[in-house]
């Protein structure tokens, strides 16, 4: 496995990050550690999930993988902070109060004594920045956690960020994690430059738009039984399953075809082959869903390749909303 450098810190990690999002909730514990134990197998070291999964249970459920394999020192363990947790009203959001707090909830459903990166879930209008990285600061200077990154912030917060951590003396983000798909390309358009501008790492979410791009779903998302579109009731995710978004996947068959690939691993590899990006994440529910996923390590787009998919998708464009999460108004709030 060809291990990628972690932006500007030194660190080396899998071209592939294993996303535990389906832990916890539609995946139960003996199938995560089958999952975990798999993919660390395979040469997987990263692993990302988020207090805010299921409430807690996906940490927990990623906790108990690593004390039952004993493989915690052999993976950069990630989450993150500021979903709504409770209905306290201080349990949600980026401030000092709520960051430590989570920090330290976190280690212990993860039965860890550090975070390797802990970053932030969504910018938050209501807290200045520099507040939230005093607090991050204060961590990293703990011992408690290692590096720091944000996710879904906008290019600009970014870089807001980074003048602050520069002014101020503190510890910079080092990672940004942000939707990047073939449904959804704008992150090209300034995120991905902005990326490799200031050194920062890119780990791009949903990298097959939901499963949208795997080829396994018709033209009616509720014909899916099964399947993240199919089980979803949430108009804002089902507007995302779109004509568009199929017309992309099957203009990816022929490609996956002439490659012996899914459908997925065309998809997910055009990600992983982007100049900015570092490792995008996969989010499998199942043991087989990770090993497709995997298969898209070997293969290797060409020029025409390329060519093709830009016909399908054209640069900079989108006919899904994922990106819009650095924008909405109240995307602090879960």
């Amino acid at each position: 496995m060809d291990y990628k450098l972690f932006g500007r810190t030194g660190v080396y990690v899998s071209p592939l990050v294993l996303g535990c999002m389906m832990f916890g909730q539609k995946t139960d514990v003996e199938d995560t550690c089958k999952i975990i134990d798999h993919a660390i197998g395979e040469g997987i070291n990263f692993l990302d999930t988020a207090d805010v999964y299921g409430k807690g249970a996906s940490e927990e459920f990623v906790g108990e993988a690593l004390q039952r394999n004993g493989k915690r020192n052999n993976v950069f363990l990630a989450t993150k902070v500021n979903g709504r947790m409770s209905d306290k009203p201080n349990d949600i959001g980026t401030s000092r109060h709520h960051i430590v707090q989570g920090l330290e909830d976190s280690l212990r459903r993860l039965q860890v004594d550090h975070i390797d990166l802990y970053q932030l879930h969504r910018p938050n209008p209501h807290i200045a920045i520099d507040e939230t990285l005093r607090a991050m600061d204060d961590l990293v200077s703990s011992g408690k956690v290692r590096y720091i990154g944000t996710s879904n912030f906008g290019s600009w917060q970014v870089v807001e960020s980074l003048w602050a951590s520069e002014k101020l003396g503190l510890n910079r983000f080092v990672s940004e994690q942000s939707p990047f798909n073939l449904a959804d390309r704008r992150a090209e358009r300034e995120h991905l430059p902005m990326c490799q501008t200031y050194s920062t790492a890119f780990i791009p979410w949903s990298p097959l738009a939901a499963g949208g791009l795997t080829g396994k779903y018709t033209r009616s998302a509720q014909q899916a039984s099964g399947t993240r579109f199919g089980d979803e009731t949430d108009p804002g995710k089902l507007k995302r399953f779109s004509n568009g978004v199929m017309d992309i996947a099957d203009g990816l068959v022929p490609i996956a075809e002439a490659h012996n690939a899914t459908v997925a691993q065309i998809a997910l590899a055009w990600v992983a082959a982007q100049p900015g990006v570092t490792a995008p994440i996969a989010g499998p529910r199942t043991l087989e869903q990770l090993i497709d996923n995997l298969g898209a390590l070997d293969v290797e787009l060409t020029q025409e390749d390329f060519d093709r998919i830009d016909e399908l998708a054209p640069p900079g464009t989108n006919v899904a909303d994922y990106y819009e999460a650095s924008f909405e108004p109240n995307a602090h709030r879960f």
